[in-house]
C-alpha cells in the first residue's frame, strides 16, 4: 500500500509537474484540485482555504513539499509547512523544477521554502528538513530519478517526536 501524503506546492506554476508525480502512483496523496475547483475554494476566502488544507492534511502520514521556482514565496505553502511542523508530521522537500510542464519547458530552481518558516526558539524548518534535488539533465531523467527514489525520500522525511 502506498504511503499517504499531503502534497504542498505552488498551484499556478507547478500543477502539471505535480500531476506527473501523482500519476507515478508511488504515494497516495490528497486529491489535486483542477483549476476550477481550486478557484472555487479560493473564492470562499482564507478560512475556507485553511479548512480545506486542514481536512486534507489531517489523516496523511507525511507532508511532501514539491519545490518549483516560486514555491517558497507562496503563503499557503508556508502555512502548510508550519501546520505540518506543529502537528509533528514528517516533512520532506523535493525539487521538481527539472520536470517539464505542459509546454515541455523546465524551470529554474527555487529557494528552499523551509527557510521561510521560522521557529520560536530560533532558526528555520530548513535547519531540520531535507530537500532532495533529483539528478538528470532531461525531464525524463529527472522523472526517472524521482520515480526511483520518492518512497525512500518520504521514508527518510524529518520527523519530530
Amino acid at each position: 500500500m502506498a504511503k499517504t501524503v499531503f502534497y504542498s506546492f505552488h498551484y499556478d506554476n507547478d500543477a502539471w509537474r505535480v500531476q506527473q508525480i501523482v500519476n507515478m502512483g508511488a504515494l497516495e496523496g490528497q486529491t489535486i484540485l483542477n483549476a476550477q475547483e481550486w478557484e472555487a475554494v479560493k473564492r470562499q476566502g482564507d478560512a475556507a482555504i485553511e479548512q480545506w488544507i486542514d481536512e486534507q492534511m489531517s489523516y496523511k502520514k507525511a507532508v511532501v513539499v514539491l519545490i518549483g521556482s516560486g514555491t517558497a514565496n507562496r503563503p499557503w505553502v508556508q502555512y502548510e509547512i508550519a501546520k505540518a511542523w506543529d502537528a509533528k508530521k514528517p516533512l520532506v522537500g523535493i525539487r521538481i523544477n527539472g520536470l517539464a510542464d505542459s509546454s515541455g519547458d523546465t524551470d529554474s530552481a527555487g529557494v528552499d521554502p523551509f527557510s521561510k518558516v521560522t521557529l520560536q526558539g530560533g532558526g528555520t524548518v530548513a535547519d531540520y528538513v531535507p530537500v532532495y534535488t533529483p539528478s538528470g539533465s532531461t525531464s525524463q531523467a529527472v522523472y526517472g530519478d524521482i520515480a526511483a527514489n520518492i518512497t525512500s525520500w518520504v521514508d527518510n522525511a524529518y520527523s519530530r517526536s
